[in-house]
């Protein structure tokens, strides 16, 4: 392999785990430390409702301890095993791991309950103090989930079982798709390719190798449907009795709970982007004026309309998101830096990996590792942009603490977002010639469009399996699909076709498995972003304290405290609306562009 090669592929660019392991050879050994300090805090059994602020507090901070040395062993093997989930060895290392991670925190569910389970009065006065200033909106989120809390042997019970029920038909679904192979496709390989990258040809600007690559990928994934369905079926029933059993009224309340968000923020979130649907529409109504065509097939939604391909190597795109995020702030770029430079970053597409991309958060005694599936492309740069801007955050919160340095999912996605818009726009400042800068704004609508739009469509098919397993039993192969073909339909208008392939494709997305009702996040990410960075644009650099001040925040306040640091008001209700009009205007740049290129629309 040639250095071109190398650099293309990202071949060399793979993390180091050690770290995690904080000086032990075994992963075990970090949980055997955990196992210890919690039998010691076993003498508080029985106390926590009483306690003082400050006794509390020695609690927290042991708990805190007992929570860094599991989770450093966790990340260590759940890390290795996405590197290869068809390593059996790897597998069985991980299952190990949660097993008795899962007997550790089983010892400690007390310490949740009896809080919980306090006065208000004293509880108000211990939320109070200073002395738990480090663990407050902690403590006062565990208070908001005590009306669905079950009694201690209840929870102990389903604590016991939870690896042996929804975690495992995660982790077969994990590597029942993660096996999956594409037949070769003689234009790109003689050799069968991960699902994965059979996927990231559906943005070529050859319309028959687009074509052929959806065939392809629709009958990798035909042998296996009806067992992710099953996969499927059985979460969805695992969480119809979770939700009973714990009284939330409906299937997505418990995710907008702990995502701190009310059902009725949500649902006006999501009527908000069904109502602009029009925006998706006109866009894929254009796109296929520029294609040529009189309507987009499904697998022409991401086509380039690029001229010709274009490969971008690691150097080169690791350059340019370097560069974007120090033109911002010497600090984010500094940070950036030693992500790509000190192996925290896996690339390379392998058999066996997982597919897709992550950062993974760790511990914050250490740092967060980026998981890529490089191909090239130029949306693999920004999607390297987008998990750097997880990097970052996660990076600058370490100082909260492990209760602390993770936001809820709705705001997870703020600095990614808007470290690829960042991106963006420095590419976009370097781009003259027209028809470059058509196909990158073009691009980068079709971003917002497929994290606006796409995931609230997903959203829609969500809610629609859940309610039906809800009403009428275990679904079928075809009501996933026409579930998924109507959802899909609405969102993308009389352009674009959905062809009968396609109905299958709900099939392989992991969101629906692992994380229910995670996708509307994305939309709500970034809405947000998008708003952040029209303040950015209109204060300058004035902005970047307020802007590192939040995200070194991490979740150590509500949405609406976080937000309001960089000036943003979430209780607004014109506020999703204005997330939209910056995407209407994103349309808008796209059709000038596109009519400077030369084209007729």
């Amino acid at each position: 392999m040639t250095s071109t090669d190398i650099d293309l592929l990202a071949a060399d660019v793979a993390w180091n785990l050690s770290p995690l392991l904080d000086g032990v050879s075994d992963p075990t050994d970090l949980v055997t430390q955990a196992a210890q300090c919690a039998a010691d805090l076993q003498i508080h059994k029985g106390l926590i409702s009483t306690m003082s602020a400050e006794d509390l507090a020695a609690v927290m901070t042991e708990l805190a301890h007992v929570h860094e040395l599991l989770s450093r062993a966790g990340h260590y093997v759940s890390l290795r095993f996405a590197e290869n989930t068809a390593d059996p060895e790897r597998g069985a290392a991980m299952q190990a791991i949660n097993e008795r991670a899962n007997e550790v925190t089983t010892t400690l569910l007390f310490i949740d309950l009896e809080w919980s389970g306090a006065a208000d009065d004293h509880a108000d006065v211990l939320l109070g103090s200073p002395a738990l200033n480090q663990f407050r909106h902690h403590l006062e989120n565990l208070r908001k989930v005590r009306p669905h809390l079950l009694s201690e042997p209840e929870e102990t019970v389903l604590a016991e079982t939870s690896l042996a029920g929804a975690a495992a038909w995660v982790r077969l679904f994990e590597e029942h798709t993660s096996s999956i192979e594409v037949e070769p496709i003689p234009q790109i390989s003689a050799s069968p390719m991960p699902l994965m990258q059979a996927l990231s040809l559906l943005q070529h600007p050859d319309a028959g190798l687009r074509a052929e690559s959806a065939e392809k990928v629709t009958r990798a994934l035909a042998p296996g449907v009806r067992t992710r369905a099953f996969i499927y079926n059985t979460l969805m029933l695992d969480k119809k009795i979770d939700d009973r059993m714990r009284k939330y009224p409906s299937w997505i309340s418990s995710r907008n709970l702990a995502n701190e968000a009310s059902d009725e923020s949500v649902q006006t979130l999501i009527e908000s982007v069904v109502s602009r649907y029009d925006i998706p529409q006109r866009w894929y109504a254009l796109k296929a004026k520029v294609l040529g065509q009189d309507t987009l097939h499904d697998f022409d939604r991401m086509a380039s309309v690029a001229q010709s391909a274009t490969s971008i190597g690691w150097s080169e795109a690791t350059g340019l998101v370097r560069e974007a995020y120090r033109e911002f702030s010497p600090e984010l770029g500094a940070v950036v830096g030693r992500f790509i430079d000190e192996s925290w970053i896996d690339a390379p597409v392998r058999p066996g990996k997982r597919g897709g991309a992550f950062c993974a958060y760790g511990v914050p005694s250490q740092h967060p590792y980026v998981l890529l599936n490089w191909t090239s492309t130029p949306r693999d740069v920004a999607t390297l942009a987008h998990e750097l801007g997880h990097g970052v955050h996660g990076y600058l919160a370490r100082e909260q603490g492990i209760f602390h340095q993770s936001t809820p999912l709705t705001l997870a996605e703020t600095a990614s977002v808007f470290g690829e818009t960042l991106t963006n726009h420095s590419l976009l400042a370097m781009l003259t010639d027209p028809a470059e800068r058509f196909a990158l704004l073009a691009a980068t609508l079709e971003d917002s469009i497929a994290t606006v739009f796409r995931q609230v469509a997903m959203n829609r098919f969500e809610d629609a399996c859940h309610n039906q397993r809800r009403t009428e039993g275990e679904l079928s192969v075809e009501q996933f699909n026409e579930n998924w073909a109507s959802t899909q339909t609405q969102m993308l208008g009389p352009a674009v076709d959905v062809t009968e392939g396609y109905r299958t494709w709900w099939s392989y997305i992991p969101h629906f498995i692992a994380t229910p009702g995670y996708v509307y996040a994305y939309a709500y990410g970034q809405l947000l972003a998008l708003s952040v960075y029209a303040r950015y644009q209109a204060e300058g650099p004035d902005f970047v304290p307020a802007y590192l001040k939040m995200l070194s925040a991490g979740g150590s306040q509500s949405p609406e405290e976080l937000t309001g640091i960089v000036g943003c008001d979430l209780t607004d209700p014109g506020f999703w609306q204005a997330g939209l009009n910056i995407v209407d205007a994103q349309l808008r740049a796209a059709e000038e562009a596109a009519r400077a290129a030369g084209h007729h629309i």
